[in-house]
């Protein structure tokens, strides 16, 4: 009877791990149908594109795929701006698509350029004749800057729009790790270099609040000037009712009054609003396509790729040497792999120019020379002409100095050429409070200096070394940007000192050659290679969804990293920034500060 009960308890886990083996086959069959072969359909008559502003907004999405459904990230809907700046020009061009409707809400936007460039979508797009609504139960401020250019502007009776300007509290961790017995030690060049002060100083120092204060007023002045000229408002009017908003707006009749939406009421009398801009009756369809329905419609009209290829490289994310498994810490620009891309780019006698698609705030000094010098070598070969997006700052910077024509955003950080190298010491925590000692024997003098970094009370001459080290690398950063931008030294050095820079004052000191698009830059590097017809291909090509499934690594960094996000909220950045110091390059190029907005 034992042996009974024991074969067959064995022989249902046997059906049940064939069954569970059964289904995953079945089901990566079925994906297999759905991706293979050609899914893309038609627009049917009367539709409407659905921009749903709720979720992240970053340079590029992963690309899921079937997975999506699969592999849950709490609600958490990653965007990409190059999906959806693609989806609104197909909806420009399929004559069945009649406008688009923006679903405001709680969207996270990776910068106020990305957010920028899907508003000038959106303009552009309303040239073609169409028309474009937004509706939304709430709205945070960046969500309500891209919705202002809609033709109405319509609010949930029991809506909100969060207005209240740019700006925030920075998180300063000094007399935490004090209260730990860690002391952070910091070799920097550059007055404005305030990365370090977030773990060094316990407040904002002059020349950091010099620096947040010209790039927000110049975004917060775009940005008003833009909404008060489709609200037909005025700047300062928007400016006022910035200040006066967590007391003005008392109920949803005083954003109408105010100007900033047109009409409120309850969801279900939208679709009758659309309704009659179609000009169609209750009975009548209407056809809400989402963004991934737009990214499989077939194109209108199927253009064949003409003339020659313009190659479009996708740089974003933290710039470092390898990628350390483990780290939740979403894209990155992995040195050894951009330069080997590069080098492929630059041996392809296919690919005419290339453009190189930069949204970074930098990461390790040693990664972005490599960068540098793998653009210098393609260069010799081919017109290179860098794109910036949301910011192109530090290490991001240096990647993007030596192209033949630097096109930026109105928008885009940019600059903040300066290095600095971060050490935490463990001495206080270490040997005063746990009561562990250190002794050895060494044949030179600094034969254990990065112990006597972290763990020696006094290690004057080791800081010393390493500021000279950070000192060499700064003088080497001028120099890179000086040939780059056709600058002396001395003149590099007036305008760097770890400065960030919003592109509109880029403009004015070289930093950056012209103010405009991905689109402008692809054009610009057409002219350089002397095209008369040319195409676009995007680098690197996004992991396929199959790839992602099979990497098990990959995706569960992803995950961790959206469910970190959510969870601790504004501490993400802050603990996260903790964990990483220890693993990064010794000498940085970063800029300072998150740039993040809702």
């Amino acid at each position: 009877m034992k042996d009974f009960f024991k074969y067959m308890l064995a022989t249902i886990c046997g059906i049940i791990v064939v069954t569970i083996i059964g289904f995953l086959l079945g089901a990566l069959t079925f994906m297999g149908m759905l991706s293979g072969g050609d899914s893309k359909v038609k627009a049917p008559e009367n539709s409407v594109f659905v921009l749903k502003l709720n979720g992240q907004v970053s340079e590029r999405a992963d690309n899921a795929g079937p997975l999506a459904a699969l592999i849950s990230t709490a609600g958490i809907e990653n965007m990409g701006l190059d999906d959806i700046m693609k989806a609104i020009r197909m909806a420009r061009d399929e004559e069945n698509i009649k406008g688009i409707y923006i679903e405001g809400g709680a969207a996270t936007f990776d910068s106020p350029a990305t957010a920028q460039q899907i508003r000038n979508a959106l303009l552009d797009f309303k040239k073609s004749g169409k028309w474009v609504m937004a509706y939304a139960d709430q709205m945070l401020q960046t969500s309500y800057y891209v919705s202002s250019m809609a033709d109405s502007v319509f609010l949930n009776k029991t809506g909100m729009i969060d207005f209240k300007g740019l700006g925030g509290k920075h998180e300063y961790m000094t007399g935490l790790y004090e209260k730990l017995g860690i002391k952070y030690q910091a070799a920097r060049v550059g007055k404005y270099k305030s990365y370090v002060e977030s773990v060094t100083r316990k407040d904002m120092s002059p020349e950091d609040r010099e620096q947040r204060e010209a790039y927000l007023k110049g975004i917060w002045g775009q940005w008003t000037q833009q909404m008060a000229s489709s609200r037909q408002l005025t700047a300062d009017r928007l400016d006022s009712l910035a200040n006066d908003s967590i007391l003005f707006f008392a109920t949803v009749d005083d954003y109408q009054k105010a100007g900033l939406i047109d009409r409120a009421f309850y969801p279900e009398q939208m679709k009758q609003v659309v309704r009659r801009k179609l000009g169609i009756g209750d009975d009548d369809d209407i056809n809400l396509l989402s963004l991934d329905d737009m990214l499989n419609l077939k194109p209108a009209k199927r253009v064949k790729e003409k003339g020659d290829e313009v190659a479009v490289y996708y740089a974003y994310g933290e710039i470092v040497d390898e990628l350390v498994s483990g780290l939740a810490s979403g894209h990155n620009i992995v040195g050894s792999t951009t330069v080997k891309d590069l080098t492929k780019l630059a041996n392809d006698d296919d690919v005419k120019a290339v453009v190189l698609r930069v949204n970074s705030g930098g990461g390790s000094a040693v990664a972005s020379e490599q960068i540098w010098h793998a653009i210098e070598q393609l260069k010799l070969k081919k017109p290179v002409v860098v794109s910036m997006g949301g910011m192109a700052a530090s290490g991001g910077y240096m990647i993007s100095c030596g192209a033949n024509h630097i096109v930026a955003e109105p928008t885009t950080i940019t600059g903040s050429i300066g290095i600095f190298g971060l050490i935490p010491n463990f001495s206080e925590l270490v040997t005063n409070k746990l009561g562990v000692t250190w002794d050895g024997y060494s044949t030179n003098k600094f034969s254990d200096y990065e112990t006597n970094l972290i763990f020696a009370s006094d290690n004057s001459d080791e800081m010393r070394y390493m500021q000279g080290y950070v000192d060499r690398g700064y003088v080497r950063f001028l120099d890179i940007v000086g040939q780059g931008r056709g600058l002396t030294r001395d003149q590099v050095n007036e305008i760097a000192q770890g400065r960030v820079w919003l592109a509109t004052d880029a403009l004015r000191i070289s930093l950056v050659d012209q103010l405009g698009s991905l689109n402008d830059a692809v054009k610009k590097a057409a002219e350089l290679a002397n095209l008369a017809e040319y195409h676009t291909k995007d680098y690197p090509a996004q992991t396929s969804w199959i790839e992602t499934l099979f990497d098990s690594e990959k995706r569960t960094d992803s995950y961790l990293d959206s469910q970190l996000k959510q969870v601790l909220g504004e501490f993400y950045e802050p603990i996260m920034q903790l964990r990483h110091d220890q693993v990064r390059n010794r000498l940085q190029a970063r800029l300072p500060f998150s740039v993040e907005i809702k």
